[in-house]
């Protein structure tokens, strides 16, 4: 399976508001859907799983990638069979009002600030997050959030928040678009933005940006699996979703999350419990 022309294809399909999962993919037993974030699939870590995965399986995994809020959305419409997503709060909810079921903790990275190497806030080097974020307010520097309702953006919210710092000031700016679009325009034009380590990794040597501050604890990121309500939705498939759950949370599965990298560099860290 091609991973990037079908999660393209979905996605193009979301973006015209047409799309509907449960239409395409339903009554295949071999299929098992799952929305996921942005970060997991820009950072090759899907592509590097599913295949071991199918053979192991004998399933084959369509991914539907977007924000945290979409793919939690996508669970609660019924659209998929399970979610990945990094959103503690948001999961926790998700699970609470019946969506999800089964919860489990996969794996973590964290979260890092970045910006142009000239760093006109001066934040180059802090330790701590909400300090820095201040600082960007206070210089009116150029951020770029992603606002898409993703585990990344609900971070951010959460870090101005706890600067308590509004962020209506004059260079913030909302493009609504995925990590890697998003890091893109921020390099043109040498802002700053939150990013996840995966996929600052995987695009770092494409951009004119550095990481300014990481390493606060505040900017831990975990991941969970979580499969969706049976009981909710007859046209699941709730089987080869708890196979997959299963086979990630494996013995065999955090080892190749351990073990994978990009450009030398370990991405993710095992965490099943």
């Amino acid at each position: 399976m091609n991973n990037k022309i079908s999660t393209f294809t979905v996605m193009a399909t979301l973006a015209l508001g047409s799309f509907s999962a449960t239409n395409v993919y339903a009554d295949d037993a071999s299929i098992v859907r799952l929305a996921t974030t942005t970060s997991t699939y820009h950072s090759g870590l899907l592509d590097y799983l599913l295949p071991e995965f199918k053979k192991d399986s004998g399933y084959e995994v369509q991914v539907l990638a977007a924000g945290t809020g979409k793919a939690l959305k996508m669970g609660e419409n019924g659209d998929v069979d399970l979610v990945m997503t990094h959103a503690p709060k948001a999961e926790a909810n998700f699970v609470e009002k019946g969506y999800g079921v089964d919860p489990k903790a996969l794996m973590y990275n964290d979260f890092v600030l970045v910006g142009p190497k000239a760093d006109p806030a001066h934040i180059h080097g802090m330790k701590d997050v909400t300090a820095a974020f201040k600082k960007m307010a206070e210089s009116d520097v150029t951020f770029v959030s992603r606002g898409d309702d993703s585990g990344t953006n609900k971070k951010e919210l959460i870090l101005w928040s706890q600067a308590k710092i509004e962020p209506n000031f004059g260079g913030y700016k909302a493009v609504g678009q995925g990590m890697g679009p998003t890091l893109n325009m921020t390099s043109e034009l040498q802002a700053y933005t939150l990013t996840d380590r995966g996929t600052w990794l995987a695009y770092q040597n494409k951009l004119d940006l550095e990481i300014m501050v990481e390493g606060d604890k505040r900017l831990f990121n975990p991941y969970q699996v979580i499969l969706i309500n049976p009981e909710r939705y007859k046209n699941l498939n709730t089987k080869g979703a708890q196979a997959f759950s299963d086979w990630l949370i494996s013995d065999k599965g955090q080892a190749m999350i351990d073990s994978f990298t990009l450009n030398g560099k370990k991405l993710f860290t095992a965490d099943a419990k």
